[in-house]
């Protein structure tokens, strides 16, 4: 936002004040390093003069420069005043106009704007009234006019003077540096003193921070400078007094009085601090410390030994107050515990003689255990069944299959066995049931198939019984869309990657078989190379050996069906499975051993031999068949 001529003032007179307050603050330090005799070492720190004159400067200041354009004969403008500032400041590093800036700091000015760089940062004003308010004058007649008013605060705003001169009045720019410049030389001949007072937020809520604008206080008030020139010598100075009175016990010299010249007990102190040459100086009256980690470093070093010497107090009270009352806690245990032993061996006296009443009746018992039910062996069978109960918590089956967990029952607990065992297996297998999930369910259901159709005929059936089967081995999106689009009337049910051997030839060939809800289809990327419906399968045959070779024989009901088909798949049971609940074919999946044999095309047959070897193989015997060898299964 483009800024007026009042804001112009105000941020002058910020400069101005700024000036001030840096060099009062070099003076005060200086005056304090003299007086204590420290060597005052220069201070780098930013220094506004050149703000200062670029705005108050005679003759080449942007007011003298203001104040001309008010006063020349001719046609003065706010674009005139402009110009000159152009002309006059063209090349001064803190003035920037829309003419004068580059290309990119062009964008943010108009031009009718000149930009300074102050020292909090760069302010952007706007040339607009500026003519006219430093024009805005009071003439004698309207200062005659005001004295003569009977309000006494208006007489004394306008007091009587000498005769004023018949020259022009001063402009409001150039009255408002004269006084600027008069407040200056007051507040320097004073002692400076300051309070810097920040707003914490701007809607006067108690407990509110707002960070942002705090910071921005912070470093348009200067503070930042001030520290700067604080920390550029010794960030922290106190009296020896006060020194040596906080951080005397850190020193076994200085601890817990020192007798002599306060001035020595410090040096003393800082020695034994380990407190280098360059850390520290030691004036008339204080002690000055360069880096405030120094300082930071003696403050833990404090906070650690007033633990120390609290606990020493604290110990030493501690001892002498519960010395006393040892003594006497001493006397009075000696009486309790000759008391209490007496108690003590009586009662042991009345146990040990109830132990052994105890012991007899349960040996007595135990004689007796097989006997009826009588008062001598009463207690001690319900003995035994509890901690057969007990035993029997501890050791229960943990599945439906464990049938030798179950611990072996006293006589006397025989039949409550039976009825627990009972009992328990019926939790299990319910618990089981109601843990099954639809998806479990579906698998067993599908196991059971399996089971009833290759349990105890095919070798290679043991080892797929913890294969769980999917729901299909090729998703929808690897199968070829043409494929997709001419069986869409049907569902598919399971997909799998099956390698089919040519009827003549016995050639492999890569294919995927996909069952549908009505018929089994045997695909070649982009072509369906046989369907084959459920209605016309008449069954399926496998080999009783460990191989994956399944043939699917076909009725030819149709003239343009061919023969069955010989396939691969290393998914057997699995592929079988599906195919059989599909299909409702459970009854026509048979199991073979030596050959099967399977037709080309009506009328002509060829038959696939099964052998077992050390490496399984599929290839074209001299036959004519086709040869499989299935690797040898270690029985279990």
């Amino acid at each position: 936002m483009d800024l007026s001529f009042e804001q112009f003032c105000i941020n002058y007179c910020n400069e101005k004040l700024q000036q001030l307050f840096i060099q009062l603050t070099l003076k005060a330090e200086q005056e304090e390093y003299e007086a204590e005799g420290i060597g005052w070492e220069p201070v780098q720190f930013f220094n506004n003069k050149i703000i200062c004159d670029l705005v108050e400067e005679k003759h080449r200041g942007i007011i003298s420069v203001l104040d001309e354009e008010c006063v020349r004969p001719g046609d003065a403008t706010d674009l005139t005043f402009l110009e000159k500032l152009e002309e006059k400041m063209g090349n001064h590093p803190h003035f920037v106009t829309h003419k004068l800036a580059d290309k990119k700091t062009r964008k943010s000015l108009e031009r009718g704007d000149f930009r300074l760089l102050h020292y909090a940062g760069e302010v952007t004003y706007c040339v607009v009234g500026f003519i006219d308010k430093n024009n805005d004058l009071l003439y004698k007649n309207i200062k005659d006019m005001m004295r003569l008013s009977k309000n006494p605060i208006i007489q004394q705003c306008f007091p009587a003077t000498k005769a004023e001169s018949r020259r022009r009045p001063e402009t409001v720019a150039t009255q408002f540096k004269n006084s600027l410049l008069r407040l200056t030389e007051i507040l320097t001949a004073k002692e400076a003193w300051y309070v810097r007072c920040l707003k914490s937020n701007d809607n006067k809520q108690q407990g509110k921070f707002d960070e942002v604008l705090v910071r921005h206080q912070v470093k348009y008030l200067g503070l930042m400078e001030h520290l700067r020139v604080r920390r550029a010598g010794f960030a922290y100075r106190r009296k020896y007094e006060v020194f040596l009175k906080r951080y005397k016990p850190l020193c076994p010299a200085t601890w817990p009085h020192w007798r002599g010249v306060p001035s020595e007990g410090v040096e003393k102190l800082v020695q034994h601090l380990g407190y280098q040459p360059d850390e520290y100086k030691m004036g008339r009256t204080k002690i000055f410390i360069r880096y405030a980690r120094t300082l930071f470093a003696t403050e833990d070093a404090f906070e650690i030994c007033k633990h120390e010497l609290a606990t020493k107090l604290q110990a030493k009270y501690k001892g002498y107050k519960v010395k006393g009352e040892f003594r006497k806690q001493k006397e009075a245990a000696t009486k309790i515990e000759t008391c209490w032993r007496g108690v003590q061996a009586r009662k042991e006296r009345d146990r040990r003689a109830w132990a052994v009443k105890v012991i007899k009746k349960f040996i007595k018992g135990y004689l007796t255990r097989r006997e009826a039910k009588t008062t001598d062996n009463s207690e001690y069978l319900a003995f035994v069944r509890q901690s057969y109960l007990n035993r029997l918590k501890a050791n229960l089956p943990k599945t439906v299959l464990d049938k030798t967990t179950w611990l072996t029952p006293p006589p006397v607990m025989t039949e409550t066995s039976e009825i627990l065992r009972k009992l328990h297996t019926r939790m299990m297998v319910r618990k089981y049931v109601r843990g099954i999930t639809p998806q479990k369910k579906a698998q067993m259901q599908q196991k059971v198939v399996t089971s009833a159709i290759f349990k105890g005929k095919k070798d290679s059936y043991p080892s797929s019984i913890a294969v769980p089967f999917v729901d299909t081995r090729i998703n929808e999106q690897d199968i070829n869309m043409r494929v997709l689009q001419t069986i869409r009337h049907e569902r598919i049910k399971y997909s799998v990657p099956v390698v089919k051997y040519d009827r003549n030839g016995f050639k492999p060939r890569q294919r995927q078989l996909i069952l549908t809800q009505a018929a089994a289809h045997l695909v070649e990327e982009a072509k369906i190379k046989q369907r084959v419906d459920y209605v016309s399968l008449k069954g399926a045959s496998v080999s009783n050996l460990g191989d994956s070779v399944m043939i699917l024989h076909v009725a030819f009901n149709d003239p343009k069906q061919k023969g069955d088909l010989v396939l691969q798949c290393d998914h057997l049971f699995e592929a079988l499975t599906k195919l059989a609940m599909i299909a409702n074919k459970q009854n026509n999946i048979t199991v073979v051993q030596g050959s099967i044999k399977f037709e080309i095309q009506a009328g002509k047959q060829n038959a696939v031999d099964f052998s077992t070897g050390q490496e399984p193989m599929i290839y074209k015997g001299p036959n004519g068949h086709l040869m499989v060898v299935a690797p040898r299964i270690k029985s279990r």
